[in-house]
């Protein structure tokens, strides 16, 4: 037998799955920790976690899969890795990591990306880098620049989280195309480095890592770090790419109007299109998809959601520790819309979906009387949703179709009310599947390392387990929720227009 392993690099854990490359059935997988990594506020708006600890759980999971798996690591033809995106991990010249991994959710940037998206002009900036540097892994870094000078200095390259655990495995400093559009590092207009954000940052591009394909031998695995994870020395690394295109990749979702949807500690919808598609308030995002050739392009348009699956965690630690299935029953037995009860789950460092304003998360319309911890588990599902929903619109109006969304039968998808309310408020189809992201990073290692002849090669054991319609009983009564929560939006919690910078942003022009 031939094996395929998958690295699912997230800010909660870290997942390893084992592929039988031959009929692409996913033969074992583990979490490791099994309880969520801490992520580090020391200030507020912050968010940083330590990339040594990442390396630690990727070694713990190996060796608890080989522990429950018996398998001959001489017959792993290629590793994959996906990971969480956007963050910023600094190494000097012998490789050390310089300080903390400023992750995804952290804040601290969001006004340096808003001030170059000023002064390098909003249009221009949504013309070439069909993004606002807003607060993405080029302005972390120049946070670093201006603040802690003296680590800067001792920068010899910068990584994604991915980056980091690939150099960890091989001792190669890379990254790919779509990884330095996640950084808002990359010009879409000429296919090229975004040199004039880099000149902007006063950045060099020597910072910068060695490209290689997404889908490629990017290196092996090296002596030292085989033994310690029990595998063989000189694997493959085949595939590498950020956990929200890996996720499209891991549901076969590779061309034009195809749609992915993953709810994790975020939540995202992400849509597969063959032109620039740009917000002009940089609301959704646009990165380089897996699959993407110059010759035939392809970028995926990302919406994000931060306050999801974590708005869940941490309800679970206020009532009780209660398994995610016993809290799902009980915001069943609460009604649709949760009796007036609205949950706005703004609680986890800026959303770009509001304009990368600051907002806390709510919850409103509290009723002593009335409300129990059955209504507050619906209200926070519903709102989960109904933030989603918000965002999903946004798409709609930058020009992605959205008809038809697949994901993994994973996480919060695996909540009847959350189904039920996603397709409901969303008046979308929904697709769940046998997949997940470690399992979708060692399928993209199989075309990496020529397994597979091509991405679309590689879903051997990929199954559609369940599909769900809108209800035209239940849609009434979800979208008139949905409704009354947008309304609590627009007209409490987000900054109302005249307490906002007057913008004159014009659409590109393509």
């Amino acid at each position: 037998m031939t094996y395929l392993l998958g690295y699912d690099i997230g800010s909660s854990s870290i997942k390893v799955a084992l592929l039988d490359a031959d009929t692409g059935r996913c033969l074992a997988s583990v979490t490791s920790p099994q309880q969520e990594m801490e992520i580090s506020a020391p200030v507020a708006g912050w968010a940083e976690q330590q990339p040594e600890r990442w390396w630690q759980e990727v070694v713990n999971a190996t060796r608890q899969l080989r522990h429950e798996y018996a398998f001959d690591a001489a017959r792993v033809a290629g590793i994959g890795i996906t990971y969480q995106m956007h963050g910023l991990v600094l190494v000097d010249h012998a490789g050390q990591v310089l300080r903390p991994a400023i992750i995804w959710c952290d804040s601290r940037a969001v006004d340096l990306g808003n001030q170059a998206f000023h002064d390098l002009g909003e249009t221009h900036c949504l013309q070439n880098y069909l993004n606002s540097p807003g607060n993405f892994t080029a302005s972390k870094l120049k946070w670093v620049q201006e603040h802690e000078p003296d680590i800067y200095a001792r920068v010899h390259k910068i990584q994604l989280p991915g980056d980091y655990i690939a150099f960890r495995l091989t001792g190669e400093l890379q990254t790919t195309v779509s990884g330095l559009s996640e950084g808002v590092f990359w010009n879409f207009r000429e296919q090229a480095v975004a040199q004039d954000l880099l000149d902007y940052y006063g950045i060099s591009r020597e910072l910068l890592p060695a490209v290689v394909d997404t889908f490629a031998v990017q290196g092996r695995l090296a002596p030292a770090p085989a033994q310690e994870l029990g595998l063989h020395a000189g694997t493959p690394i085949g595939y590498r790419a950020g956990d929200q295109p890996n996720n499209a990749f891991s549901l076969n979702v590779l061309q034009p109007g195809e749609i992915a949807a993953t709810a994790g500690t975020s939540g995202v919808v992400y849509g597969i299109s063959d032109a620039p598609t740009a917000d002009p308030h940089s609301r959704v995002n646009a990165f380089v998809h897996v699959n993407s050739t110059p010759e035939q392009p392809r970028n995926g348009v990302l919406m994000c959601m931060n306050g999801t699956g974590i708005l869940n965690s941490w309800l679970r630690k206020v009532v009780g520790e209660l398994p995610y299935d016993e809290m799902n029953q009980l915001a069943a037995q609460a009604p649709i819309g949760a009796a007036g009860l609205q949950f706005f789950p703004f609680g986890n460092g800026a959303e770009r979906i509001l304009e990368n304003q600051p907002t806390d998360a709510e919850l409103r319309g509290l009723n002593f009387n009335i409300h129990d911890r059955r209504h507050v588990l619906r209200a926070a599902q519903e709102g989960i949703v109904f933030a989603l929903v918000y965002g999903l619109n946004i798409m709609r109006a930058a020009g992605v179709q959205v008809h038809t969304v697949r994901a993994g039968n994973a996480n919060m998808f695996l909540s009847p009310v959350f189904r039920e309310a996603f397709v409901n408020c969303g008046n979308v189809a929904l697709e769940l599947y046998n997949t997940d992201a470690a399992q979708g990073a060692a399928r993209g290692a199989g075309v990496g390392v020529g397994l597979y002849a091509s991405p679309a090669e590689a879903f051997g054991g990929l199954e559609r387990l369940l599909t769900l319609a809108p209800t035209p009983d239940l849609q009434p009564q979800y979208q008139a929720a949905y409704a009354r929560w947008q309304q609590v939006l627009t007209t409490h919690i987000l900054p109302q227009p005249s307490s906002l910078p007057q913008r004159n942003v014009a659409q590109p022009a393509f």
